[in-house]
């Protein structure tokens, strides 16, 4: 399995609170940053082909990361365009032979997660965690494992639960995936997220939806998601 991390934004609604720091170098224990925690425990799983999208000071994010066996790619448009573009910016990364799990690079989880989605042979898959709705950022509606709505705007009784920013495509559905993306870069489509090309392909294909359980996960989108790893980290350390 290889892994595409999506990490060009600049993540403007947490700016004020950590300056110019890309959000997923903050540091979660002992002067680790969030973004070097999560190629270690990659690596900790024998995972080495690692793909992280640049953008918003990137450099900052190389020298966290200086010395890992890590490729990098940017979009240098990342202030004007979406994931979807830093996606297409790698893909050439989308020609292997190996499954691909796709992630947010402000994305904290639980070490052990990583073996359920090796084992994972749903595809598409996205990953949601069901017990948040209310307070969910990226709503999904979705029945018997199949997605059928997606948005921020989703009303809370057509929300079953959040998206964590994670998902994982097999290599036998790599060539649509990478197809899609091709034709709707084409088409303009550079402002949208990179996961509305599954969505776009849902009329023609079943786009799955696992719940986690039991595992400990936070976007950092706010201040506070930043607060909830810090307050779990040391909870785990007592």
């Amino acid at each position: 399995m290889k892994v595409i991390i999506m990490a060009a934004g600049k993540g403007s609604r947490i700016s004020r609170h950590i300056g110019e720091k890309p959000k997923c170098t903050l540091e979660i224990k002992d002067n680790l940053p969030l973004i070097e925690n999560t190629v270690k425990n990659l690596n900790n799983k024998g995972i080495y082909d690692i793909t992280i999208i640049l953008g918003y000071n990137g450099k900052e994010i190389e020298k966290v990361l200086k010395g890992y066996k890590v490729k990098f790619y940017y979009n240098y448009f990342y202030d004007v365009t979406n994931s979807i573009a830093s996606l297409w910016f790698a893909k050439k990364e989308l020609e292997t032979d190996k499954d691909i799990m796709f992630m947010n690079g402000d994305v904290f989880f639980e070490e052990h997660f990583l073996d359920e989605i090796k084992k994972e042979e749903l595809s598409p898959v996205l990953y949601a965690d069901g017990s948040r709705k209310e307070e969910a950022d990226y709503k999904l509606f979705y029945e018997n494992g199949i997605l059928y709505k997606y948005g921020k705007e989703l009303k809370l009784n057509e929300t079953t639960g959040e998206y964590i920013g994670v998902a994982k495509i097999l290599n036998k559905d790599i060539n649509i995936i990478k197809n899609k993306l091709d034709n709707m870069i084409k088409d303009g489509k550079h402002s949208l997220w990179w996961e509305n090309v599954l969505y776009e392909l849902n009329s023609n294909m079943k786009i799955y939806v696992k719940e986690i359980k039991n595992i400990f996960w936070a976007e950092v989108d706010y201040i506070e998601d930043y607060m909830r790893i810090k307050e779990f980290i040391d909870s785990e350390n007592r």
